[in-house]
């Protein structure tokens, strides 16, 4: 690890799990990482509102785009140019709903290295001084779950909340105009690929890691329904 992926990512992650691991009652593990699975939501829900911003406004502009695509279907780099006049005029930025998926990639790589270490004694030496250090990290959880070894039962769940969130998806994102080629195509690998992807890898790795993602599904689904939820009742007509 180089020492500046250690700063940003791998140490601040092992301080804040152990230090929720000796806050928390019961010096659990598993609600360790439910404590910071909340927390690192909580910090990326801001990116997570762009997101579902940016995902609601392309599709509302899908008519406008696919006359612009018709109109120059002949003519691509004018097409080009129409489309991103029509971005520029209407506040939408198309790339930005890669925003969070861009953010929690190297979050990923850091947590699985944490979660792969965590009940190592050695893992405890990149505590902070301030960081209470606990004799050793138990990797039980709740009682019955070890969370250094793979677990079937929750990786399956870590694919079916994957899909939950997925298939919810579209019933929001889809307006009167619905969707283009490209982006049902890239909803449909979301919605049915990626879920089997995540339940292969967590399949062979510590349950650690289908538990994190688990948790941070369930609270994307909450924060996707109430985003949209309040977005209703603001456009509801008084």
């Amino acid at each position: 690890m180089t020492a500046l992926y250690n700063a940003l990512f791998y140490q601040p992650l092992v301080n804040s799990l152990v230090f929720l691991y000796e806050t928390l009652p019961y010096q659990d593990l598993g609600l360790a990482i439910i404590g910071l699975t909340i927390f690192i939501r909580a910090l990326l829900y801001p990116f997570v509102a762009k997101s579902l911003r940016a995902q609601k406004a392309l599709s509302e502009l899908q008519p406008e785009i696919r006359a612009l695509q018709e109109k120059y279907k002949d003519k691509k780099e004018e097409q080009a140019k129409q489309l991103m006049e029509l971005y520029r005029t209407r506040g939408v930025n198309p790339v930005s709903g890669c925003l969070p998926v861009l953010i929690q990639l190297p979050l990923l790589f850091a947590l699985y290295h944490v979660f792969s270490n965590i009940t190592n004694p050695e893992a405890l030496n990149a505590l902070y001084g301030f960081v209470p250090r606990p004799e050793f990290i138990n990797s039980m959880a709740f009682g019955f779950l070890n969370l250094a070894e793979p677990s079937i039962p929750l990786a399956i769940l870590a694919g079916l909340s994957q899909f939950l969130q997925g298939y919810l998806m579209p019933r929001h994102a889809a307006g009167a105009g619905g969707e283009s080629q490209f982006a049902h195509a890239m909803q449909t690998q979301t919605i049915y690929f990626l879920p089997i992807v995540i339940t292969v890898i967590s399949f062979k790795f510590a349950a650690a890691l289908p538990l994190y993602w688990t948790v941070l599904n369930i609270i994307g689904i909450l924060q996707q329904e109430g985003f949209f939820l309040k977005n209703k009742k603001e456009r509801a007509p008084k």
